[in-house]
């Protein structure tokens, strides 16, 4: 049986005790012009609304040829979100249709302008803020804020890391606002019971801080103790008054993010999206270039540029991925390189950072490459002499992978992976059409944002997105479906490995090392039952389905209005 409770069962008829123009302007609850005669009789509505009665698909059919032939992405942007504001099941319907074209508006690459935005293009506050002087009563502005909703899942940043654009303070909350609707779209998980949170601590920006229009905290961002305790109590409230939610951390700077995932991951079910769900997807790209190649993850020399969190999931999960293979100790750490701003990570440096120091590696291994001297291990000196198979950009450092870089890795490697993730699109490491002429054609290309095909040697290349959304929806579905008591390790090893095995034949033929984005419903369905199957054969599942399928089937909710009936 299905315990996971969501606000009401959608496919019933709905009780609601809103009349009149106040149920209208209930974003969740409005229908619009898709209210019924009865329901207009019953619920104060007639004389309110045209008298002519709408389905859904014809409101979307009304509303989407408006969005789609506005120009610029950012107002595109500003145009769903105030559909949402008005009609979140309508909204949903839209988006749910138009994936493709859509998803680069709520989340990467146009979220990071609509983040970097935020103050100028706000309309209507959504979600929960938590800002410093609610410190000691939390509880009390968190059960103020929803009321006895029920909440299943909660995105919450703290607004520091965003993207590879930094500290954007109160703009974080665009971020857990796309991805919670990209976890509708692609899991089916019901929009009334996800909750977006902003630990709103203050902005180091400087910009914003001088910005008169600035909605956040106007302070400099907060840190050291105070920090910890108001981040501690906001836990401890969501686990003693939600027992049972799913939380996703993002877009913390990665100290407080590693500090935050490892105090809480057993207090409450929770997994950091910049470090895990990262580490998920560069190891789901690895298999399914292995899968072209004809050779395996044990075979590859994997270079990653960049050590900050995504970097450091990046190592984790395919230091996990090696050891499956039966691979132990220093074999695994030298088939990975990761490279920081200063060169690459070797123990006879000042490296300050502990998770740093846990990815180096011994000097002597270094000086056997011909990488002695702590001077000479920039990118190009690592690439010429450790002769990588995979390239991974984490970095956030636009152009990092130049000519000299691809064409180095390519003389040694008939197909070399490239991947370069950082996004959005102007940070890119490198752009897939100078990756593949820069190769002959002969790379293995995904990347962080989305691209065009490319033309190169009288064929057509497709470019996979190596997209978290590809793996966070189905985590977060399958871990509340299992009642997880916490999210392991080895559930995102399985949520990678699911991952990869839904890559077709015919997409890996096309350049795709991912899935297409119109597959995200199919993609997020396996993660989840994965995910479910690990937590089960490791006993933190509290929810037995003897169905898994057919479970995460009957859970994911299709955007589709239901009856509603008076409620006293």
């Amino acid at each position: 049986m299905l315990k996971l409770k969501f606000p009401w069962d959608y496919r019933a008829p709905l009780p609601v005790r809103l009349r009149g123009s106040e149920l209208v302007q209930s974003p969740m609850l409005n229908k619009s012009s898709a209210f019924t005669a009865a329901e207009r009789r019953a619920l104060g509505l007639e004389g309110i609304l045209p008298t002519q009665v709408n389905t859904i698909e014809e409101q979307a059919r009304r509303v989407y040829p408006r969005i789609h032939r506005i120009r610029r992405s950012l107002d595109k942007y500003v145009a769903l979100a105030a559909l949402q504001d008005r009609n979140e099941q309508l909204f949903h319907r839209v988006l749910w249709e138009n994936l493709e074209e859509f998803m680069p508006i709520v989340y990467t690459p146009t979220v990071g302008l609509a983040t970097s935005n935020f103050s100028h293009v706000f309309e209507r506050g959504r979600g929960l803020w938590i800002t410093p002087d609610m410190r000691g009563r939390i509880r009390e502005v968190m059960q103020n804020a929803v009321r006895r909703r029920f909440v299943a899942l909660m995105v919450v940043t703290d607004n520091e890391a965003i993207l590879g654009i930094g500290d954007q303070g109160a703009g974080g909350m665009a971020i857990s606002v796309g991805k919670l609707a990209l976890y509708t779209a692609c899991a089916g998980i019901h929009p009334a019971s996800v909750l977006p949170v902003s630990l709103d601590v203050g902005t180091d920006n400087q910009t914003l801080l001088d910005d008169p229009l600035y909605l956040g905290w106007r302070q400099p961002r907060l840190r050291g103790t105070a920090y910890e305790e108001l981040v501690a109590e906001f836990v401890a409230t969501v686990a003693e008054c939600y027992p049972g939610t799913l939380l996703q951390w993002e877009d913390f700077s990665k100290n407080n993010a590693l500090a935050i995932l490892d105090r809480f991951r057993n207090s409450v079910p929770s997994f950091n999206d910049d470090i895990q769900g990262t580490g998920a997807v560069a190891l789901a790209g690895i298999y399914s270039a292995c899968r072209v190649r004809g050779d395996s993850l044990a075979d590859q020399r994997v270079l990653i540029y960049g050590a900050g969190a995504a970097g450091l999931g990046i190592y984790r999960q395919i230091h996990a991925g090696l050891a499956l293979d039966g691979l132990e100790g220093s074999a695994i750490r030298q088939k990975i390189a990761v490279l920081d701003s200063r060169g690459m990570l070797v123990d006879d440096r000042d490296i300050r950072d502990a998770y740093k120091r846990d990815m180096a590696w011994p000097a002597a291994a270094a000086a056997e490459l011909g990488l002695a001297d702590p001077d000479g291990r920039d990118l190009a000196a690592v690439v010429g002499a450790f002769r990588p198979t995979v390239l991974i950009g984490a970095s956030g450092q636009a152009g990092a992978f130049g000519e000299e870089i691809i064409r180095s890795m390519a003389a040694h490697c008939e197909q070399p992976v490239v991947l370069p993730f950082s996004n959005p699109t102007e940070i890119s490491e490198a752009t897939p059409a100078d990756v593949l002429r820069w190769s002959d054609g002969r790379a293995l290309v995904a990347t962080g944002s989305p691209f065009e095909p490319v033309e190169i040697n009288n064929r057509r290349v497709e470019i996979g997105q190596g997209n978290n959304v590809f793996i966070f929806p189905g985590i977060g579905l399958g871990a509340l479906l299992s009642e997880a008591t916490t999210i392991s390790d080895a559930m995102i090893s399985a949520s990678a490995q699911a991952l990869a095995g839904v890559v077709t034949d015919a997409e890996l033929q096309r350049g795709l090392l991912f899935p297409s984005i119109s597959r995200l419903r199919e993609v997020a369905a396996a993660v989840a039952a994965a995910v479910m199957r690990q937590a089960a054969a490791e006993g933190i599942a509290t929810a037995e389905h003897s169905d898994i399928e057919g479970c995460i089937k009957a859970a994911m909710w299709e955007p589709a209005y239901t009856e509603y009936i008076a409620a006293e």
